[in-house]
């Protein structure tokens, strides 16, 4: 099987490829996390892309149960269909949904299993999923039977930090936190998706979006995807690097909505404007 690193479409910093390439090895699932917006969820499609296997996506609620990656059993509707004489309810199978486990359990090849911000679930989740992920096993109550993967997934959990997660889940884990790119890695990324953007434009960009990362009190540091969104409308109103400096009312950056996403952060630049204009 190919080795996962840096593709013509996306940028792996070292120490994340090597985690990768060890997880898939020790055939242990992936525990990923970081600062929302550094591409967690995105990790998974390349991954997949890279080893040439088939995705399988479960994005995580905080109504989600972990039996709902097994499968779910429609009571209702069986018991709705017998009232109406439906004869379907003579065969329980009906009434099985499959979930996205057992999807990945019983796809003919092997596949890159996503379980996307496990975080947003209910404590006990994690710790409800223990077994199947280890022996890559469940049994189906209903029907009596035993469903075990015919090739055992590669399984990419992501995390955003909201929450710990149990010590006996951590255990079973292959672990990455993936820091935040500095400006050269950061330059990389967006050149992947902006390949004729100017080196005079990007760098003064980059270091405008650094400096107000680095603002002391700022409630959501701006991400990966949000500096693309911004580069990416810088790109479409054709603005030159003398156009970026923000404005002096305000302090804030050109088209900042793509960077801050909450009134406080926006209030935070008004409020140091204010202050800078008042020690002049």
């Amino acid at each position: 099987m190919m080795k996962f690193g840096t593709t013509e479409t996306y940028v792996a910093a070292d120490d994340l490829a090597i985690a990768v390439n060890a997880a898939v090895t020790l055939q242990r699932p992936l525990l990923v996390k970081g600062e929302p917006g550094t591409g967690k969820t995105e990790l998974a499609r390349q991954v997949a892309a890279v080893l040439g296997l088939p995705l399988i996506e479960w994005h995580v609620k905080s109504t989600t149960k972990a039996q709902q990656g097994l499968y779910e059993y429609d009571a209702v509707g069986r018991l709705r269909d017998s009232q109406l004489g439906d004869a379907r309810v003579h065969e329980v199978r009906n009434y099985i949904r499959k979930g996205k486990l057992w999807q990945a359990f019983e796809a003919e090849t092997r596949v890159v299993l996503l379980i996307d911000e496990i975080d947003k679930a209910d404590i006990e989740f994690p710790n409800d999923l223990l077994q199947e992920l280890d022996r890559m096993e469940f049994h189906v109550y209903e029907t009596g039977e035993m469903v075990a993967a015919r090739h055992r997934p590669v399984v990419i959990i992501t995390s955003n930090n909201e929450k710990e997660l149990p010590d006996a889940f951590l255990r079973r884990c292959f672990f990455h936190f993936i820091r935040f790119p500095d400006a050269d890695m950061l330059a990389a990324i967006v050149r992947v998706h902006f390949p004729n953007i100017k080196a005079q434009l990007l760098a003064a960009a980059l270091t405008q979006f650094y400096e107000l990362r680095e603002v002391p009190g700022l409630k959501k540091k701006p991400s990966t995807s949000e500096v693309l969104d911004w580069l990416r409308l810088l790109l479409a109103e054709d603005l030159d690097p003398e156009d970026l400096r923000a404005d002096a009312r305000s302090a804030l950056p050109r088209l900042h909505g793509a960077l801050l996403k909450n009134e406080q952060d926006v209030q935070l630049f008004e409020r140091l404007a204010f202050l800078s204009r008042g020690q002049r």
